[in-house]
């Protein structure tokens, strides 16, 4: 069933940010137990080079966005839930979490490395609230394994409460900001505060989309927790990319950039990475999935970018790669998660479950 549930995009006074200079280190597992009192937790969790990111919030609601595959990873269930690959790997990370059901489930869009994992999860946790832009494109729902995927997310979603928002509208979440910057191909009609400057860097067109048909059309968010900002929009590309960059950026800096389309090579455009000028890219890149050479390269020109994280090391990105102890898995063989603790004065840590370290990050000065 699909019921209401969100509000509309509110004024700039929420966005308040101070001054401070930054402190970065590692520090080892052993000294770093997460900060005293409230805090945003983020597990990007590794799925082969699909999604997922599992969201607890200070009052400890849980956000799930998208589920990876199903199975093995072959995209066919293995009839077993507790022998899915993904939906397990989901389940480690809730348990670490102190998570037992996933209040709000955002699908970004209809392609099994983002929707295929909901049928297994569903039996392992209980899922509330499913959010997501409703069908899939026509010419991508014409895909047989496009379709099975969606046909078996669908049985589980008519179960459950249904939420289809636009751009603008926020997640119910009580005590963190989650605004809906992109959905079914649509974008922000404003700027979001601290956003809305014209952005110099723009080219003339938008770089076109691996996938013009469900990529495009995914639902993104930035989720504020005080002065800490995370954006992530799925495998989001194309003109819709680039309408929120440029001609004005709509978005505004953030903290942390979850890198869109699992830093393939149709979203290297640089004057998205400057409109969003993020301190820290995360890439949710397989072995041989996303993280394209190009991709790479121009991160490593973002002004500004303190540091990138991988999940994996990128076959095709060769020696672009950022150092070893910014990657969770260096091959295949293992599962381990990138974790990000943040605190409502903008500071954060991001954790290498693979090293078992932490790197610290002190709120960003007030150069927004």
């Amino acid at each position: 069933m699909t019921v209401a549930g969100f509000t509309r995009q509110g004024c700039p006074a929420l966005f308040s940010w101070a001054m401070a200079g930054f402190v970065l280190l590692f520090e080892s597992a052993g000294a770093t137990a997460a900060p005293k009192g409230k805090a945003l937790e983020i597990y990007f969790i590794d799925v082969e080079g699909g999604q997922s990111t599992l969201i607890v919030t200070p009052e400890r609601h849980s956000l799930l966005i998208d589920t990876g595959w199903a199975g093995d990873g072959s995209g066919v269930p293995p009839g077993d839930p507790h022998k899915a690959r993904d939906a397990n790997r989901i389940l480690a990370a809730a348990r670490d979490a102190g998570v037992k059901q996933i209040d709000y489930l955002l699908i970004t869009h209809f392609h099994g490395d983002h929707d295929g994992g909901v049928p297994e999860l569903s039996q392992l946790l209980p899922i509330q609230t499913f959010i997501d832009h409703g069908v899939p494109a026509a010419e991508a729902a014409k895909d047989p394994q496009t379709k099975a995927a969606f046909d078996a997310y669908v049985a589980v979603r008519d179960k459950a409460k249904h939420l289809e928002p636009k751009p603008g509208d926020r997640v119910p979440l009580n005590d963190v900001d989650a605004v809906v910057v992109s959905a079914a191909g649509s974008v922000l009609t404003r700027p979001l505060p601290h956003a809305g400057a014209t952005n110099a860097t723009c080219a003339s067109h938008a770089n076109a989309p691996a996938d013009a048909n469900e990529n495009p059309r995914s639902t993104g968010v930035v989720l504020r927790y005080g002065q800490f900002r995370v954006l992530d929009v799925g495998d989001l590309s194309g003109q819709p990319l680039f309408d929120l960059a440029c001609p004005k950026d709509l978005i505004g800096p953030v903290d942390i950039y979850l890198v869109a389309h699992h830093g393939g090579p149709d979203i290297a455009d640089p004057a998205t990475f400057a409109a969003f000028k993020p301190r820290v890219a995360i890439l949710n890149n397989g072995l041989k999935k996303g993280g394209a050479l190009v991709t790479f390269q121009a991160l490593h020109r973002v002004k500004g970018l303190e540091d990138a994280w991988q999940l994996h090391t990128s076959a095709s990105a060769r020696d672009q790669n950022f150092p070893e102890k910014y990657i969770a898995n260096l091959d295949e063989s293992t599962s381990h998660w990138i974790k990000v603790v943040a605190s409502e004065d903008g500071s954060f840590r991001v954790f290498n479950q693979r090293t078992g370290e932490w790197k610290s990050y002190a709120p960003r000065s007030n150069d927004r």
